[in-house]
This record gives structure tokens, sequence and C-alpha cells, in this order.
């Protein structure tokens, strides 16, 4: 094969000819247009938050689509050898968790020379059983190597040393090749991240964290979509037990891998459901609760700055969720009330909350709160007129902020 032309390279760029790294493919946010640049920070910002306590340090940059994170030992000194190997899986495995980030590369860095890309993805290649492919990708067009002329050096090499099978269709491995304006970057396929936006680009928003299966999901998706959210629990102490605290506790925890830094509100519950059970709600006993647990809500979306609520309504899941009762649940608070399930079946929410590992928790008994002094029949279609009356001899208001003056707050991250 006729030898392939390199191209010189500075000191500062021959000292990092072979440098770990992960590359972060960007998805949604690099259709923003004008604002691009708003989210691309926040995205930023969410990284080092990510990786603060690794104790690795980070470099940082930014090219077209893409964010490139390089392990340091000091400043702008990367991490050599079998420690940078570490680190940077260290940091791609964090980078899983990120929202807004499409897809997590493992990559080396190499000097810009078709002879190093040539090498590394050989390297990189060893070992892998299966047939594959090669997608070169050739940004900077001074390169004098053309995207079609590297893959084939790359397959023919990699062919020769290993005997893999060439498949262009259905490979079991990709191995990938860019080369940008001052660096070639090689890597082995990659994993699928979050995606959505960047957590906090869409404002704050209060959850109202049951314990069950559908609000840790509900959680994850408005985080999803950048809403940064803390969390409302109400248990049915001193009526029962801790254990639904325990599970909040948890939940949260495990969310908070998505956002960093999350807050956990508990509500001892139990005294007031009592107080509407001796007022006369009979049927519209769930009901009247979740307003007065929505009215609470409302009272500590305040505290935490929050500017929505979030449930974990399914439209007719239970009897509690027809449409004329989450219209009664509307009713009872100006703030909106997001709900990111409400067309999912319950297949669905169970899938997603074992994909984000959620479920297991959510599956441990307790006494949930909202099972205490159930109606033997629940109302489907409540009145707003009807539960406004009960509100008015209890002063559910006020009720209501002297539940969210009792919270308690924890920071389970």
């Amino acid at each position: 094969m006729t030898a392939l032309p390199a191209i010189s390279l500075s000191g500062h760029e021959q000292a990092r000819v072979h440098e770990p790294c992960v590359l972060l493919k960007l998805g949604e946010i690099v259709l923003k247009g004008k604002n691009r640049q708003q989210f691309e920070k926040l995205l930023q910002n969410n990284i080092r938050l990510a990786a603060a306590d690794l104790g690795i340090g980070l470099r940082l940059w930014q090219r077209d689509g893409v964010i490139v994170l390089s392990p340091t030992l000091a400043a702008d000194s990367p991490a050599d050898g079998e420690a940078a190997q570490t680190a940077a899986d260290l940091i791609a495995d964090r980078m899983l968790d990120v929202m807004g980030v499409v897809r997590v590369c493992r990559a080396v860095r190499v000097a810009k020379q078709a002879q190093a890309a040539i090498d590394t993805a050989a390297e990189l290649a060893g070992g892998r059983p299966g047939s594959f492919a090669v997608r070169a990708r050739r940004r900077d067009k001074r390169f004098p190597v053309t995207s079609a002329q590297l893959a084939i050096a790359i397959g023919s090499r990699i062919q020769r040393q290993y005997g893999n099978p060439v498949d262009l269709r259905r490979p079991d491995f990709t191995v990938h090749v860019e080369v940008d304006q001052s660096e070639v970057f090689v890597y082995i396929d990659g994993l699928a991240g979050q995606g959505g936006l960047p957590v906090g680009m869409s404002g704050r928003g209060l959850v109202l964290m049951s314990g069950g299966i559908d609000s840790p999901v509900a959680a994850y998706r408005m985080m999803r979509r950048g809403l940064y959210c803390s969390f409302l629990h109400f248990s049915g102490m001193p009526l029962t037990g801790p254990e639904s605290v325990y599970k909040a506790y948890g939940l949260v925890r495990q969310l908070d891998r998505f956002q960093r830094g999350s807050r956990l509100y508990v509500i001892a519950f139990g005294r007031a459901q009592q107080r509407l059970a001796t007022s006369g709600s009979g049927r519209l006993q769930i009901v009247a609760q979740r307003r007065l647990m929505l009215k609470t809500a409302q009272a500590m979306a305040r505290r935490a700055r929050a500017t929505a609520l979030v449930t974990g309504d399914s439209l007719g899941q239970v009897a509690s969720q027809t449409l004329t009762n989450i219209m009664a649940l509307d009713d009872a608070v100006r703030l909106p009330i997001l709900r990111p399930l409400i067309g999912m079946d319950k297949t669905e929410i169970i899938a997603e909350a074992r994909r984000i590992s959620t479920l297991e928790l959510s599956e441990l008994p307790d006494q949930d709160c909202c099972s205490l002094l159930m109606p033997r029949q629940v109302e489907t279609r409540a009145r707003v007129a009807d539960l406004r009356k009960i509100e008015a001899r209890l002063d559910a208001d006020e009720l209501a902020e002297e539940l969210a003056a009792s919270a308690q707050e924890y920071r389970p991250g």
C-alpha cells in the first residue's frame, strides 16, 4: 500500500499524540438557533457538576455538535497511561446520566497523521469478535487523505491483522475516525446517552413523590425536558410508620444522578387525612385529600422556587384519575400541573422505571398515605362545588400553609 501523507503538528499538539478522552454527541441542542449558546453553556456546567466528586481534573472544549472531555492530573496537563484510561472510563460512565447528551464515546485523541489514526484504530479493534465497518469523517478538508482513503486503509489493516470480515450494513462493531481542525479522534461505537435538554434550562418544578412506580418516572421525564426537580413526599405519619419516607429518600437519591443537588421535603399528612374523613368527605375522600396535597405543594413551591407541580397521573389508570377528577384537581391550585405520563399505560411506565433503576425501590412494601381511610367506593365524577364545601369546613388553604411550614428537608444526593 502506498504510504499515506501526514500533516506536521506544533509542539503543543505533538505532546498529546495518544490521549484518552470522551466525546459527547449532542442532539436537540444543535437545533436551538440563536439560543444555542445558552443551552451549551448550561450543559457544560452540568457536565462539570456531574464529574465534580470523581477527584479527576477535567479539560473541556467544544466543536460543532460535540463536547470533548479529557482527564488531567493538573491544569492543562493530560493524565498518562493506565491512570488516564481509568479516569476517562469513570468520566464516560458519569456522562451517561447527563441530560442533553445523546451519545457517549470513549475515544483516543491522536496526532493529526493518517498513520497514527490507522495504528490507533487497529489497536482499538484488537480482540473484538465479529464483523466490522469503518466510518471516517474529514471535517478539515486540508487533510491530504480523503475519508474514503482513510476508511479503506484502516479496514485493510484490521482485516490483515485480525481477520475480521467487513460488513458495511450490519457490522458487529464500527470503527469511527473523525479528522477535525487540529486533532483526530478514533473510537469504537459508543453508548446511548439520556438525550433531551440540559437540566435547568426549562426552570424548576416540584414533584409530588408518592413512593410508587409512577412519580419517579414522571420526575425523570421532566428532567429530560430540562426541568430541575425538587421533591415533596406526603407520609401517613403518625398513623403509619416511616417506611414510605425511606422509599422516597432512596428514589430521590437514585434520580439525583440526573441533576445533582436534589432536595426532598417530607410532610406528615396522617392527621390532615383524619380531619378530611371526619368532615364528611365520604366518596370524595381521595380527591379531596389530593386537592389538599396540591394546595400544600403550591405553598411549598415558593420555598423550592418552583413554578410548576409535577405528578405521575395517567389518564384512567385509577378511579381518582378520570378526566372529570383531573379537572377537579386542576381547580385546586393556580400553578400549572405537569403530567408527563398522562397517555402512558402501566406496562410502559414499569418498563421505563426498570430502565432508570427505580422499579426495585418502588416495589418495596410500605403503607402509602393515599391508601389510608380510603372509602369503599371512590368518586369518579367529583364536582368542584362539593369539594369546595368540604375545604371551606376545613379552611383548607390555611391548613395547607400549616402543613407546608411543618415540612422536613433532606438532601439525598
